[in-house]
């Protein structure tokens, strides 16, 4: 196929298709999984239009599809995958959409709670997720002990952690209650439990840590396990480029219609494959 200009790179059309992030769609492609219009592309700079028929693993691949934005409240033992196999319960597993191919955007660690985002629209994944967009994630952090000002400014200001070189880049850091103290932390990377390295390093170990805020996202009243829609406001507050065309219509900028729901209201997890969520934990806790 050749290239035009005019064109869409073929991982964007991909992660725009829902059918997984743009890094995953490049491994998709040079892996030879990939066809074009009946024939095999394993190059990157390969650019598709909209009249071309992209396959998957030889299966064609819905160019317009249903496009879902979700929030969701972790709750703690939880894992930030679409599918673990020695994971009880994923995030995926919480979201009751048939067929909606979702992936969460970026990861909390499994004994950490609150929200974390879902789509299924690769753009939007990759605005949430990638380092460059510096989109801030906001943390209630529950700690052992009070630590003194001047560990405030060391974790505020960066500090290098004990198995990493880097020094952690700097964050917004308020303490908010005090017996027991919970600090408020702002983050713009996310480094493998990252927080509970620094609270580790600095001697005030995480007792209970909760994300309340993504971006301009907040977690607000979900309980844990309950999941909402995103509006158009909030995903296009995200997507920002294309958030004029988000409002006041009803298709996304990439032509697949938005799902949302119109009373806002929280959803609790169905039974699914792995069980109820609520009745696993509870036996868990006998």
């Amino acid at each position: 196929m050749e290239e035009e200009s005019r064109g869409e790179r073929l991982q964007k059309a991909l992660a725009a298709a829902g059918v997984s992030s743009r890094r995953n769609a490049e491994v998709l492609i040079t892996s030879g999984r990939v066809k074009v219009n009946g024939k095999l592309v394993t190059q990157l700079g390969t650019t598709v239009s909209d009249t071309d028929v992209i396959l998957v693993d030889n299966k064609q691949v819905s160019r317009k599809p249903k496009l879902y934005y979700i929030a969701l409240n972790k709750p703690a033992g939880v894992v930030s995958t679409v599918y673990d196999r020695h994971a009880e319960t994923t995030v995926v597993d919480l979201v009751d959409i048939p067929n909606a191919r979702l992936v969460p955007c970026g990861r909390l660690d499994m004994d950490s709670e609150g929200l974390i985002l879902l789509s299924n629209d690769g753009d939007f994944v990759h605005k949430v997720t990638h380092p460059s967009q510096s989109l801030g994630k906001t943390y209630h952090v529950t700690v052992f002990g009070g630590p003194e000002p001047t560990t405030l400014r060391r974790l505020a200001n960066g500090l290098t952690l004990d198995d990493d070189t880097r020094p952690t880049a700097p964050a917004e850091v308020t303490v908010i209650h005090r017996r027991p103290t919970v600090i408020e932390m702002v983050l713009h990377e996310g480094r493998n439990r990252q927080i509970r390295r620094m609270m580790d390093t600095v001697g005030h170990p995480v007792e209970r840590l909760v994300r309340v805020k993504v971006g301009p996202i907040l977690l607000g009243d979900l309980r844990p396990g309950e999941w909402r829609y995103l509006d158009r406001n909030e995903v296009g507050s995200i997507l920002q480029d294309t958030a004029t065309k988000l409002s006041g219509n009803n298709t996304s900028a990439r032509g697949g219609d938005i799902e949302r729901a119109s009373d806002g209201a929280a959803r609790r997890p169905r039974t699914g494959p792995r069980g109820d969520y609520e009745t696993r934990n509870r036996s868990r806790a006998r």
